[in-house]
């Protein structure tokens, strides 16, 4: 039997597997089955994220005990849903459905334009609002389309079906760089606006932690830091105890790693556990022994001290990382060294160290950040405020007495600077040396 004869069989249809047929009786039909506009399915696919934002807009709102807000995100979330709803619904021949959703689409737009006009706002909210009207309006221009109007109308041909199909390919593609470049710019905006809010309160007069973005500018705040005595002397605590800790913390862990990573001795596995299960428990614990132990030695009150204990602290995340970098050297370069002539002493400072670079560059950058951020330890040492480090001096800015919350975010800019220009100057060997040692070979 011929393909004509058995189309004729079935009815004036394609059999598909067996005992199944899909009808061709007219040519809508392959278009009803086959094609949706890929405006339709982006906004499918986008609106479940819009009922999330909604969601934590609601919370939001019965966070800050706004419940006028509250009421009308809730409100704002049931129209939206039913958006969806009618989304999921929509289809070919239903022209009614699609006049809906213009029409809900519409709603929407207005209760979010009420919302954000029914009291002042905050950046969040305008946030909250521009994730309810822009997608209402996208709904909008989207299925206004003619190509999504004659397909929501029924008329849709198997030509047009397929230059439909042919269109979707572009559009989705267009549609999924839009969407991945908004995920990237909430990503960003999430690590940015905390930083654009420190620095508003760095440059505007007074202390107040809100108010205008920009406003007023001016420098008053990075003039009290910089002419302050205090602010060096907390700079100096700093450099010396983070620069120690790097140079004493890498003289530990650079042999330990190699000598974990090449040589096989009694209690190596036990060792290597242990600097496992150290890191296991929370520093505050390790709190008393320390000081108890710092108040016998004397070291109170000392930049020694603070060193000795970061170091410790530490040691066994250095080890670790350091003993996966050497892990992926081959032995082979040093047994081609001791074959030439080489010490072990020689073949670790000449041909193992200089290989290394990338991973000691790494650890040293960790240890110095570690020492540089840590405020704990540093309070608890030292009860002088000549001994204070940064974190514990821009502390003490803030008391039960006074908040001098625009010196304090013109130092903690300040006290940023350091960290942004170490990782811009080791950046290459951060690539190198994070990479390196996950994977061994």
């Amino acid at each position: 039997m011929d393909l004509h004869e058995e189309n004729q069989c079935n009815g004036g249809g394609f059999m598909i597997g067996k005992g199944s047929t899909i009808s061709m009786g007219k040519d809508g039909d392959l278009a009803r089955l086959w094609y949706t506009p890929a405006e339709i399915e982006s906004l499918r696919n986008l609106f479940p994220f819009v009922l999330l934002i909604n969601l934590v807009s609601f919370w939001l709102f019965i966070l800050r005990e706004d419940f006028d807000s509250a009421f009308s995100a809730s409100m704002q979330f049931l129209v939206t849903a039913t958006l969806f709803f009618m989304l999921k619904k929509l289809d070919r021949g239903k022209r009614f459905i699609r006049d809906g959703v213009i029409g809900i689409s519409g709603l929407v737009l207005l209760l979010s334009v009420l919302q954000f006009m029914s009291g002042p706002k905050i950046t969040i909210d305008i946030w909250m609002m521009l994730w309810s009207s822009i997608p209402a309006i996208w709904v909008i221009l989207s299925v206004s389309k003619p190509v999504v109007t004659l397909w929501a109308s029924g008329k849709q041909t198997v030509h047009s079906a397929e230059l439909g199909l042919s269109r979707n390919r572009k559009i989705k593609r267009l549609h999924g760089v839009i969407l991945r470049h908004i995920a990237l710019l909430h990503a960003v905006a999430f690590v940015f606006l905390p930083i654009l809010w420190i620095i508003d309160v760095a440059v505007s007069p007074g202390n107040s932690l809100g108010g205008g973005v920009f406003e007023i500018i001016t420098m008053e705040h990075f003039s009290n830091i910089l002419s302050s005595d205090s602010f060096w002397i907390w700079t100096r605590n700093s450099v010396i105890v983070s620069i120690g800790t790097t140079i004493l913390g890498l003289a530990l862990a650079i042999p330990a790693g190699y000598a974990f990573s090449r040589f096989r001795f009694r209690g190596r596995d036990f060792a290597m556990f242990s600097f496992l299960l150290v890191q296991m428990f929370p520093g505050v614990i390790i709190l008393v022994p320390y000081f108890l132990v710092m108040k016998a030695l004397g070291l109170l009150n000392s930049s020694l001290g603070l060193i000795l204990a970061y170091s410790v602290t530490a040691l066994p995340l250095c080890v670790w990382m350091l003993k996966g970098f050497f892990d992926t050297v081959p032995k082979e370069l040093e047994e081609a060294a001791l074959v030439d002539g080489c010490s072990q002493n020689q073949v670790f400072w000449r041909i193992i160290l200089p290989l290394s670079i990338p991973a000691v560059a790494v650890t040293a950058l960790f240890s110095f950040l570690a020492a540089w951020n840590e405020f704990l330890l540093a309070l608890t040492f030292n009860t002088s405020e000549e001994m204070y480090t940064l974190p514990v001096g821009l502390a003490s800015l803030i008391s039960s007495t006074g908040q001098a919350w625009g010196d304090f975010a013109a130092a903690s800019l300040l006290v940023s600077l350091p960290v942004v220009i170490l990782f811009i100057a080791f950046q290459r060997f951060l690539i190198e040396g994070l990479s390196a040692g996950g994977v061994k070979g």
